[in-house]
């Protein structure tokens, strides 16, 4: 039954974030910004780390899924 309601509030979430990113893309446009987010951009060479992104990602994870225990 846990397995279930789980799998119902995170297909919700995905939902939710998905009509954000669809209909209103500024409202999410900070993500992958922040300080943190490691960028080295050059000629030829681009490499994109968000550290502080995927930290915050995985703060709201853990807090939903404890949350839900």
């Amino acid at each position: 039954m846990e397995v279930g309601r789980l799998l119902l509030v995170l297909g919700l979430v995905l939902v939710v974030l998905g009509l954000i990113w669809l209909y209103a893309p500024g409202l999410l446009g900070w993500f992958g910004r922040l300080p943190g987010d490691i960028r080295i951009e050059r000629e030829g060479f681009r490499f994109y780390f968000p550290l502080t992104s995927m930290l915050l990602v995985s703060l709201a994870l853990s807090l939903l899924l404890r949350w839900f225990r």
